[in-house]
């Protein structure tokens, strides 16, 4: 299902992405998110549960620095841009004119939030109810695949990035922010006990190990920005990957 916005792109008539897009997106990507592998709750569930708040939550990590990294990863592209997980749309005003912009979500409720920033932003931006790990693009269809705080909640990580390792041109660019495991030995452990409670209550894990994901998906990465749990992460399909 697509949904066409921004300012110039038709609009779509229909505001409720929520009730018709749940409606058209039934199929094996959907099933298998319904419940998640572990048993619990799948991210489409936790975030259409969590939608409605979700700004809100996430308004105080904005403030210590979360809009800058966005605009310092975002202000950089161009071309076709393939955004995975794109939430609420806290991104999409950080595109620069002239992009041609794909998001995806698997929550119906999030992307009707989404909707609402798509429409004022100066990138073409087009909205679709997709899974990460099972992308519905061609290989090599993006010049620039993108991700914010996603590879936290992606049932299987190294899966989601194989995909977007795909998706991307040879020469193309995966650009991603992430939160990652503490490096301190105590800040770590305590962020493995956490996890699975903010696994189930909010849908991230706050242990994951990006750069090794990103590393084993077949990624070459080229720069890494450290600051605290953060990484700005610039990556490109690896020529070996097979």
């Amino acid at each position: 299902m697509l949904l066409p916005v921004g300012r110039r792109a038709h609009r779509h008539e229909d505001d409720d992405v929520g009730g018709r897009a749940r409606d058209a997106t039934v199929g094996r990507a959907d099933r298998r998110e319904s419940v998640g592998r572990d048993g619990t709750n799948g991210p489409a569930r936790i975030y259409d549960r969590v939608a409605s708040v979700y700004d809100l939550y996430s308004g105080p990590m904005e403030r210590m620095g979360g809009g800058r990294r966005r605009r310092r990863l975002l202000g950089q592209v161009e071309g076709k841009v393939l955004e995975v997980g794109v939430g609420t749309g806290l991104n999409l005003e950080h595109y620069p004119p002239g992009a041609q912009v794909t998001a995806i979500d698997i929550s119906p409720r999030m992307l009707a939030r989404a909707r609402r920033r798509a429409e004022d932003a100066d990138a073409e931006v087009v909205l679709e109810i997709a899974d990460i790990e099972d992308l519905p693009y061609d290989d090599g269809r993006f010049d620039v695949a993108t991700a914010t705080c996603v590879f936290c909640s992606v049932t299987d990580p190294v899966r989601g990035l194989q995909e977007l390792a795909r998706v991307t041109r040879p020469d193309g660019r995966v650009l991603l922010l992430e939160h990652v495991r503490p490096r301190n030995r105590l800040l770590g452990a305590l962020a493995d006990l956490i996890s699975p409670l903010t696994r189930r209550l909010f849908g991230p894990e706050v242990n994951r190990r990006t750069e090794r994901n990103v590393e084993a998906a077949g990624l070459e990465i080229l720069s890494v920005r450290r600051d605290g749990v953060w990484r700005e992460i610039e990556a490109r399909p690896r020529a070996d990957r097979g």
